[in-house]
């Protein structure tokens, strides 16, 4: 490889890196509904950023950055779902009324407006193929061309997707409980949080198991209790870091407010235990998009 060769391939992996970068909040708004959990849509994006980034060198000049890191976040969520066997099929219907115009009519913008606020959870109940047509339509704004190329579908079979799925996601929205369970927070989680929030770092650091294992997106993961203890020195350093125990999709989290008259919380972490010891840490500080769609029930 030339000298120029080669720095035209750092500049377009410079080029990737950067896109991925700025896509990455619409990348888990995506895989977020695809997969009905903020969380696991995160899990998406961090194993599509990787694939890319070791896929890179067979990639050719005329393929889109954009669409390409689009079908790998797709394809890899499916592979998750098919995990769990997911029916993928379902029959088609006509949808010649679906339009894709710059200025949509008011029914369009309403409909798009419900899947817009529609609870990230509810999607799963959504047939797979509708779910996806969905997101990219109505809360992506996607054009059908795009969508059709991305799922491998003509365009008439996108805008029959999206008409039965509109309507399905309607029904869900209907019957769905407007109200959140609210549960008490473990003896774990309470004793966590009164530890921090009263700065007893080293009663913190009794806590972690020999095995323990903290997860930032964006930073290597660190692990073993004296690695993962410097995870403490880090915030010791922010005086005005408060915790308060939380629900998110039914795992017990925890709510990070920056500064304590903050009336919503900037982001979340949530810890996995064996017996009183805690084994993994996952730190949502560097991804607060997640946040979005989260729906934290506060304790």
């Amino acid at each position: 490889m030339t000298g120029t060769e080669h720095s035209h391939e750092a500049d377009r992996r410079a080029e990737l890196l950067a896109l991925a970068g700025e896509l990455r909040p619409e990348l888990h708004r995506y895989c977020s509904r695809l997969m009905g959990s903020v969380i696991e849509g995160e899990d998406i994006v961090q194993d599509t950023l990787a694939k890319a980034v070791v896929a890179f060198d067979g990639l050719t000049e005329t393929v889109s950055l954009r669409a390409w890191l689009f079908r790998i976040a797709h394809n890899r969520a499916l592979d998750v779902l098919r995990g769990r066997a997911i029916r993928l099929a379902e029959p088609l219907e006509a949808a010649d009324s679906v339009v894709d115009k710059a200025t949509r009519d008011p029914l369009e913008e309403l409909m798009r407006q419900e899947a817009i606020e529609t609870a990230v959870s509810r999607f799963t109940e959504l047939q797979l193929v509708q779910r996806s047509v969905i997101i990219l339509k109505d809360v992506l704004d996607e054009p059908l061309t795009e969508i059709a190329s991305l799922l491998d579908l003509s365009v008439d079979s996108v805008k029959a997707h999206l008409a039965r799925g509109r309507a399905r996601l309607r029904e869900i929205n209907e019957k769905a409980s407007r109200r959140a369970e609210v549960r008490s927070p473990s003896a774990a989680v309470t004793r966590y949080v009164t530890l921090f929030n009263n700065r007893d770092w080293d009663g913190l650091r009794a806590m972690l198991a020999d095995d323990v294992k903290l997860k930032q997106s964006s930073h290597p993961d660190r692990l073993g209790s004296a690695d993962v203890g410097m995870f403490f020195s880090i915030y010791s350093k922010s005086d005005g870091v408060w915790l308060a125990p939380a629900w998110l999709e039914g795992r017990e989290v925890l709510a990070v407010y920056e500064r304590r008259l903050d009336t919503k919380p900037s982001y979340f972490m949530w810890l996995e235990w064996r017996d009183d010891e805690i084994t993994f840490i996952r730190d949502y500080k560097y991804v607060r998009y997640v946040m979005a769609d989260a729906e934290i029930t506060l304790i």
